[in-house]
């Protein structure tokens, strides 16, 4: 009976306190009439908790995900099934299932009527705005009484799992040179004389160590050209994602991280489609995803899903330890970088393999920039010091095309580099 009384509403509540006091006054009174009165106040309280009490412990429910991997801006869409065992019948229902505000707004239905002998299907979109491993529920049930004196709340299902991955573009073309081992511009292959075996060789860029100028070839072109280290190829890129909540501006599905994990999806996807293994690692060199260039788009699920779990860094520098790469050619999606991070970088860029770098000029994403050409002179100069030391550096901003900063990064070779996105 206690269990009963906790579902009583305000207004139930209030008319069995009345139907009491009609009662006491019945007594006091010596009025028969008005204890009739009194009891039927008092019991149809009762008799609607009770019944409404025994009606929700035969609803059932289900819940399913159409479909359960889904892009940002993409639609998706979610089944609910209702129904209810025994003949005893039901009030009406409100549901309210728990959706997050990053998927839509949160849906509610009032079911009037519960059939006994069928289930009733209801449904409703979700249009998932930012990624992430979301979680869809829990379905809540408040059942109530036509008179609104009792309603009771359940819990019909928990928590369902959507994974909703990253939005990516298509792309076209590949780095000119891409999957020969050794993706720098301008790499010449020499005859050395006679007898003596083949080296590669390439123009001087400043970093580079004056004991491997290679002098026959340098006399030869009338230009300092140097030896490139030969290095086992294991083939395929490495898309160096650059996840430091420091190095990144703005806030929600516009901040400069989702758009950096927007292109490193699209990238990786594009390059293990073109037969390319793909290895994805973040600024610390810790990989997250890595796919051969063959199979199904299973492989695709795992870049996709890697990136719909990443979380921002917390730490402020980027620290590499080995070889980022593997051996492989390189591809870095960067945000706002100091010089250090530069150093950093350049220190454990492969030698003799590509290297190219998409630069996020991160202030243009803020709302309160107070100088952005002063800010964006600091990105040119983080640009200036990877073109030094021999990278393919793109600058990109919240208004460049994807498929553009693609193709530009595709013509760019080492030790030259294109603003795109009218940033100046």
């Amino acid at each position: 009976m206690l269990r009963a009384l906790s579902g009583l509403t305000t207004r139930g509540r209030c008319l069995l306190a009345a139907g009491i006091a009609a009662a006491v006054c019945s007594l006091v009174l010596n009025e028969r009439d008005l204890l009739r009165v009194a009891v039927f106040v008092v019991a149809l309280p009762l008799l609607v908790a009770a019944f409404i009490s025994a009606t929700r412990l035969r609803i059932g429910a289900t819940r399913a995900l159409h479909p359960q991997r889904v892009a940002v801006g993409g639609n998706g869409e979610v089944q609910l099934e209702l129904w209810r065992s025994g003949r005893l019948p039901a009030g009406e229902i409100l549901l309210e299932d728990g959706v997050p505000y990053a998927l839509g707004s949160r849906p509610r239905f009032v079911v009037e009527r519960l059939p006994h002998d069928r289930r009733v299907a209801l449904r409703y979109p979700l249009q998932p705005v930012l990624r992430g491993i979301q979680q869809v529920g829990p379905l809540r049930a408040t059942i109530t009484d036509p008179f609104g004196l009792c309603e009771f709340e359940r819990e019909l299902i928990g928590h369902s799992r959507l994974v909703v991955v990253p939005r990516v573009v298509s792309l076209w073309g590949l780095p000119s040179g891409a999957g020969i081992g050794v993706g720098d511009d301008g790499t010449v292959r020499l005859h050395a004389g006679q007898g003596e075996a083949d080296v590669i060789v390439r123009q001087y860029r400043q970093g580079d160590d004056l004991r491997k100028v290679h002098w026959r070839s340098t006399a030869r072109r009338d230009e300092i050209m140097v030896r490139v280290e030969e290095r086992p190829w294991r083939g395929g890129t490495t898309v160096l994602l650059d996840r430091r909540a420091a190095a990144h501006h703005g806030s929600g599905p516009a901040a400069s991280l989702e758009w950096a994990v927007s292109f490193a999806g699209s990238a990786a996807l594009h390059l293990r489609r073109s037969g390319h293994r793909v290895r994805l690692v973040s600024e610390h060199g810790v990989t997250l995803a890595d796919t051969p260039g063959d199979g199904g788009d299973h492989y695709d699920h795992v870049v996709l899903d890697a990136l719909a779990a990443l979380q921002p860094a917390h730490q402020r520098d980027i620290t590499l330890a080995g070889d980022p790469a593997d051996g492989q050619e390189l591809i870095a999606v960067l945000g706002t970088v100091s010089t250090e991070a530069v150093h950093e970088l350049t220190q454990f860029r492969p030698r003799g393999i590509r290297s190219l770098a998409v630069l996020l000029d991160t202030p243009t994403w803020s709302a309160g920039v107070t100088a952005p050409q002063q800010r964006a002179a600091a990105t040119e100069d983080s640009a200036a010091l990877l073109r030094a030391a021999g990278w393919g550096v793109v600058i990109a901003g919240p208004g460049s095309p994807m498929p553009q900063v693609w193709a530009d990064l595709c013509r760019s070779g080492a030790g030259r580099g294109t603003l795109i996105g009218g940033l100046r």
